[in-house]
């Protein structure tokens, strides 16, 4: 939290509770208020969380002969999700909202596959209660999938784009 102005020392302790409260259940990861000489910028950040995803598996079948040749034996089966929620290269969604690739209606899309990006740049915007979080690379690397469409709706966790 900052403020402004130094003659400002009485801070709204309510408010500061009403900010708090917001970003908590909004699920954002920051959040800034200005007014007049006042400016309170609050930011949280934490740890994703590994989101799996496995695919049903199928009931096995009663054989005719149950001698040791014809047991079947289940098979694990990998999803794709299952694949990218394990690679250390994939970037959730830090919240629930709405992806922009780029910067603006029109604009270049701030990453593409094949484009370099340096940990900390910007590779997609997800808009949460018409604030636009922008949110960064966690690694370097080259973007190797871009795994969302513009506008397009994403939960927490989902995976963004994976970076290699």
């Amino acid at each position: 939290m900052s403020k402004s102005s130094p003659e400002n020392k009485e801070i709204d302790q309510d408010l500061i509770r009403a900010i708090a409260e917001l970003i908590n259940e909004a699920d954002l990861s920051e959040i800034e208020i200005e007014k007049d000489d006042f400016r309170v910028r609050v930011t949280r950040s934490r740890a994703p969380e590994a989101v799996q995803y496995t695919a049903p598996q199928p009931a096995p079948l009663a054989p005719a002969n149950t001698s040791p040749a014809n047991v079947v034996e289940p098979v694990q089966v990998s999803t794709p999700a299952d694949d990218l929620a394990a690679n250390p290269g994939t970037l959730p969604s830090p919240m629930v909202g709405t992806t922009y690739l780029s910067p603006e209606p029109g604009a270049a899309p701030f990453v593409s596959v094949g484009t370099k990006v340096a940990e900390g740049q910007t590779v997609v915007i997800v808009e949460a209660m018409k604030t636009m979080n922008q949110i960064p690379a966690h690694r370097s690397g080259t973007v190797t999938k871009v795994l969302v469409s513009d506008a397009q709706p994403v939960e927490y966790g989902e995976p963004l784009v994976v970076i290699e």
